[in-house]
C-alpha cells in the first residue's frame, strides 16, 4: 500500500491567524492583488456564524527548518513551515478583515474589506455610506477583535440604538442583542479542518490533489509552483516580480517606471524570462526541482545546491528587472514596426523575444545598437508566423538549445544564427505563397495584419488618399486630429449588387484600408470604378504612385472582377510586408535562403521535419505501404499550420539516409520524376484541396544521398487528410505545432479554424 501523503489537522481561526503573522503559515502576501469579491468575503462569514461548512483548506509542508532564514536576506523573513494550497482566498479576507489589514484589488487599489452586521436579524451586509448611518448596523466588524475594542463597539451600538429610537433599550433587548454579537465575535474559534500534505509530496502530486479537491477545479502549473517555491526561500525575488508588475499597471508613478505600450506583465510571466535566462530552459518541470536543491542525477536534495541555483535565477533575475535593459528590449519592438499592444496577438513573442535579448546583451555581449535591428528581425517573423502561439514551450527550448550551441561570447555567431532560423522561416514561399494565404481572412485580429501595419509604419506610409502617416495613427501617445480607421474599398452595397453578401469576404483584408476619405466622399456608396478616378485626378501624381504601391493597390484595381481584386491585392500586401522587413536588415543580405543542409543541420522544428522513407520499412527492411499515412499527416499539417519543410530519406537525429530504398519499390518509373508523381497522386487522394500551388518537390543531393525535399506553404483555408485506415472522405484535421503534428478534434478544431482562418 502506498504510504499516506497527508494528514488531517483542526485549527481554530485565532491560532490561524496567529500562526499567518508570526510566519509559520505562509500566506501570500496581503499586498498581492486578492481577487474576492467584499460580496463573497461577507457570505464567507455569514456561512460561518450559521455553522455551515466552508470547505476545507490545505497545506503543504516545505520541509524548511524552525528559524531557517530565507535566501537573500540579513535578518528576519523566516521561511514558513507550512504554505496555503488550497484557501489562499478565505484565509485572505478572513486575515483581512480580523486584523483590519488593506488588501489590493485588481486594479492594485488599497482598501479594507469592511463587513457590517445587523444584530437584530442577524444579517452581514458589505459596509457602505448608508450602512454607515444606520443605527442598526455595527458598520465595521473588525472593531469586535481589536485590543479593547468589543466593549466599545458595543456600548456605541447601543448608544446610537437609542438616540434613533429616543428612548433607553430595555435591558433583555439588550443581552438578545449582545449575544448576538458574541456570537459574531467568537468566530474567531471557529474550526477549520486542514489538510497536511507531508514535505515528501512533489508538485505533481500536489498539483493532482488540488485539483481533485478543489471545487472549482483550477490547475496548479509548473510557475506557481515556483513562485511558491520563492515565498519560501526567496520572498524578496518574489515580491520584487510582484512590484514590477505593479508599477507596469498603475499609471503616473513618481520615478523611472516599467510602464509600456505593448505588455502589462505579471509575475510568472517575468518568471519564464528569468528562467529561460538562468538555465536556458522555456518548460517549468525540471526548474522546480532544481530550485528546490535536487541533483536531477542522484535524486538528492542538499541545501547548498538549493542556494546556488537560487543565486543562478537571482543573477538572471536581476537582468530581467533591469529598466534600461526592459526599455531597451521594447525599442526592438518598436523598430520592427509596432506601435502598441493592439497589435500584438502574443504575449509569448514578447516574453521569448526579450529573454533573447537578454542573452545577447549579457552572455554575447552586443551593444544595443547591434541588438536593435536583430532582435527587430527576429520580434517581426516570430509575431507574423505565430511562432510561440503552438506548444511555446517546445518551440523556445528549440530556440534556447540554437543558441546554447553558439560559442561562448562570439556575438556574430548569435547574430547569424537567430538570422538562420529566420530565413529558415521566411522563406520564398512564405512570401510568394503562405502569406497570401494567411491574408485570405477577415480577422481584425490575425498577425499577418499586423505584419502589414508593421511594414507600413517602417515604410514611413501615408494614409491613403490623405498625407498622415500612419505610424501617427497606431501611435498610443499620439491622438490624431481625425478618427480615422480602416475602411472597405468595395463598399457593402457595391458587393451586395454583385451578389457578395457574405460576411467574410465582405470584410476581407484585402478590402479594407487605411483611409481619408475626401469630405464629399465620406457616405458614398460608389462602385470603385466611379470613385477612384473622380478622387484621384486632382491628387499629386507622385503622391497617388507611392500610395498605390504601399497601400498594395494593383494596376486598375478598380475595373476588376472582385475576388480577382482581393487575390493580386493580398500578393501585393505580402510584397509590401517583405519589402518592409528587408529594410530592418541594414548593411545584411536581405535575404539569405537557408539551404536544404542548413535546415537538416538544425533539426526538426516547426518548419522542418524528417521522414526516413515514405515506401520502405527502414526496420523490416521490405515495402511497406502505412508509411504513406505519415507523409499526408506531414504535409496536412504544414499546409494548416505556417508551411515548412519535410525532408524524405533523413532519420529523426538528422542523419542523411537517402531514398534509394524508395525508389527500388516503385513498380514502373524508378526515377526522381517517377517518386514525384507518387508524392502528387498520393497528396491529390488523400487531402481536402489541391496542392498545385502550395507544394513544390524537389531532389537535393546531400552528402552523397538524394533526397525528397516537400516545400509546403500555409493553406488559406483548412486542409483535411483522410484518415490512416482510408474512408470514403478527408475528415482529419493536423496541424504543425511546435516538432510534432498534431490532430485537432472537437472544440479544438472549431477554435483553431477560428483563430488561424477567421
Amino acid at each position: 500500500m502506498p504510504p499516506t501523503l497527508y494528514r488531517d489537522a483542526n485549527y481554530t481561526l485565532r491560532h490561524l491567524i496567529e500562526d499567518i503573522e508570526a510566519g509559520r503559515i505562509g500566506l501570500p502576501d496581503i499586498q498581492r492583488p486578492f481577487v474576492w469579491s467584499a460580496a463573497k468575503a461577507r457570505d464567507l462569514f455569514d456561512s460561518m456564524y450559521r455553522g455551515y461548512p466552508i470547505g476545507t483548506l490545505m497545506f503543504w509542508e516545505t520541509g524548511a527548518e524552525v528559524g531557517v532564514r530565507q535566501i537573500g536576506t540579513e535578518v528576519g523573513d523566516r521561511a514558513p513551515q507550512l504554505l496555503v494550497v488550497d484557501g489562499q482566498q478565505r484565509l485572505t479576507a478572513l486575515f483581512a478583515v480580523l486584523t483590519g489589514r488593506k488588501v489590493v484589488t485588481k486594479s492594485f487599489d488599497e482598501v479594507n474589506v469592511r463587513i457590517a452586521f445587523r444584530p437584530e436579524d442577524q444579517v452581514f451586509e458589505v459596509t457602505d455610506a448608508a450602512i454607515e448611518r444606520d443605527p442598526h448596523f455595527i458598520p465595521d466588524i473588525t472593531a469586535l477583535w481589536a485590543r479593547d475594542g468589543y466593549k466599545a463597539t458595543v456600548r456605541r451600538f447601543f448608544q446610537r440604538l437609542e438616540q434613533a429610537g429616543g428612548q433607553p433599550l430595555p435591558n433583555a433587548v439588550k443581552d438578545d442583542l449582545e449575544e448576538r454579537i458574541d456570537g459574531v465575535r467568537d468566530l474567531r474559534d471557529f474550526h477549520f479542518q486542514v489538510v497536511e500534505l507531508g514535505a515528501s509530496a512533489d508538485e505533481e502530486q500536489v498539483a493532482e490533489i488540488f485539483v481533485r479537491i478543489n471545487s472549482e477545479g483550477v490547475k496548479l502549473n509548473q510557475s506557481d509552483f515556483i513562485l511558491t517555491l520563492m515565498s519560501v526561500h526567496w520572498e524578496k525575488g518574489r515580491r520584487q516580480l510582484e512590484e514590477f508588475s505593479r508599477r507596469a499597471v498603475i499609471a503616473g508613478l513618481s520615478g523611472p517606471s516599467p510602464r509600456n505600450a505593448f505588455l502589462d506583465p505579471s509575475p510568472d510571466q517575468l518568471l519564464r524570462v528569468a528562467v529561460a535566462v538562468a538555465f536556458r530552459r522555456a518548460r517549468l518541470q525540471h526548474v522546480y526541482s532544481v530550485l528546490r536543491g535536487k541533483d536531477l542525477e542522484t535524486g538528492k536534495v542538499t541545501a547548498a545546491r538549493r542556494q546556488e541555483q537560487f543565486e543562478r535565477l537571482a543573477r538572471a533575475h536581476t537582468k530581467v528587472l533591469d529598466l534600461t535593459n526592459w526599455h531597451e528590449f521594447f525599442q526592438c519592438v518598436t523598430a520592427a514596426g509596432f506601435r502598441s499592444r493592439r497589435m500584438i496577438t502574443s504575449d509569448n513573442a514578447l516574453l521569448y523575444s526579450y529573454a533573447i535579448w537578454l542573452i545577447g546583451r549579457h552572455d554575447f555581449g552586443l551593444t544595443v545598437d547591434d541588438l536593435r535591428p536583430v532582435i527587430a528581425r527576429w520580434f517581426f517573423m516570430a509575431h507574423t508566423t505565430g511562432r510561440y502561439s503552438n506548444s511555446p514551450e517546445s518551440q523556445m527550448e528549440f530556440d534556447l538549445g540554437r543558441i546554447g550551441g553558439l560559442p561562448a561570447g562570439d556575438s556574430q555567431a548569435f547574430t547569424a544564427e537567430l538570422d538562420r532560423i529566420i530565413a529558415a522561416n521566411f522563406t520564398g514561399d512564405y512570401w510568394d505563397i503562405s502569406l497570401p494565404n494567411r491574408l485570405d481572412t477577415s480577422s481584425s485580429r490575425s498577425p499577418v495584419l499586423f505584419a502589414y501595419q508593421a511594414a507600413l509604419n517602417i515604410l514611413d506610409a501615408e494614409v491613403l488618399l490623405g498625407d498622415q502617416r500612419i505610424r501617427d495613427l497606431l501611435d498610443p501617445s499620439v491622438k490624431p486630429a481625425k478618427k480615422l480607421d480602416r475602411d472597405r474599398l468595395f463598399h457593402p452595397e457595391t458587393l451586395a449588387g454583385l451578389g457578395v453578401t457574405d460576411r467574410r469576404q465582405v470584410n476581407a483584408i484585402a478590402n479594407m484600408a487605411y483611409v481619408t476619405w475626401p469630405a464629399g466622399e465620406l457616405s458614398n456608396t460608389d462602385a470603385p470604378h466611379d470613385y477612384w478616378p473622380r478622387i484621384t485626378e486632382v491628387m499629386d501624381p507622385e503622391a497617388l504612385e507611392r500610395q498605390v504601391r504601399w497601400h498594395a493597390l494593383p494596376v486598375g484595381w478598380e475595373q476588376l472582377d472582385y475576388f480577382t481584386f482581393l487575390e493580386r491585392r493580398r500578393q501585393l500586401i505580402a510584397k509590401v510586408v517583405r519589402d518592409a522587413f528587408e529594410t530592418l536588415t541594414g548593411e545584411r543580405p536581405a535575404y539569405v535562403p537557408a539551404t536544404p543542409a542548413d535546415m537538416i543541420a538544425g533539426g526538426e522544428s516547426q518548419g522542418t521535419e524528417f521522414k526516413a522513407s515514405a515506401r520502405w520499412n527502414v526496420h523490416t527492411k521490405q515495402a511497406d505501404k502505412s508509411l504513406r499515412h505519415n507523409i499526408v499527416k506531414a504535409v496536412c499539417g504544414f499546409l494548416n499550420g505556417e508551411g515548412g519543410n519535410l525532408f524524405i530519406g533523413v532519420a529523426d537525429d538528422g542523419t542523411v539516409l537517402g531514398i534509394e530504398h524508395d525508389l527500388t519499390t516503385l513498380e514502373s518509373q524508378a526515377t526522381v520524376d517517377g517518386y514525384e508523381l507518387f508524392v502528387r497522386q498520393l497528396l491529390d487522394s488523400c487531402l481536402s484541396a489541391p496542392t498545385a500551388t502550395t507544394v513544390r518537390v524537389s531532389f537535393p543531393e546531400i552528402s552523397g544521398n538524394v533526397v525528397c525535399q516537400i516545400s509546403v506553404a500555409a493553406a488559406g483555408k483548412p486542409v483535411f487528410a483522410k484518415p490512416a485506415k482510408g474512408g470514403n472522405g478527408a475528415t482529419d484535421l493536423w496541424v504543425r505545432v511546435g516538432n510534432a503534428t498534431k490532430q485537432f478534434h472537437g472544440d479544438d478544431l472549431l477554435r483553431y479554424q477560428e483563430e488561424h482562418w477567421g
